[in-house]
């Protein structure tokens, strides 16, 4: 199948595709016209690469863990190497968290205290033509 039917077939845009191939995560043929053919397996492939992208994997957490991969949610092997590569990606989201939850609250100390300060206006601001910082 062409790239485009995978796209349908397993809701990933080509473009995802494509990177995914870049990845080494995916693999395609090349047909005599160069357009890149996938086998049927590849939309099991795809879908496992995607839950384990919604786990918090990166891509090379996952070309590790992807040849030991069976079925769609994907289940893994208990054997200590992958279990070391999955819990040292738990520990770095829970440090990602932690970093998180302390700018949430400093941030929410910020609004707090200008809340507290009423609303004052501040000359420099007033009159300058400044862009909104993105939320």
């Amino acid at each position: 199948m062409r790239i485009g039917e995978l796209s349908r077939r397993t809701g990933v845009n080509a473009h995802q595709l494509r990177y995914y191939e870049a990845q080494g995560l995916l693999e395609a043929d090349r047909g005599a016209n160069g357009y890149r053919e996938y086998d049927e397996s590849a939309v099991l492939r795809v879908k496992q690469i995607r839950h384990l992208l919604g786990a918090g994997m990166s891509s090379e957490d996952i070309a590790y863990l992807l040849p030991c991969a069976v079925g769609e949610a994907p289940e893994l092997p208990g054997c200590s190497e992958l279990l070391a590569a999955m819990r040292s990606r738990l520990r770095r989201l829970d440090d990602q968290m932690d970093r998180l939850a302390q700018s949430r609250d400093a941030l929410a100390d910020y609004i707090d205290a200008a809340e507290r300060m009423g609303n004052a206006s501040y000359p420099p601001f007033d009159d300058a033509d400044l862009e909104p910082v993105p939320a």
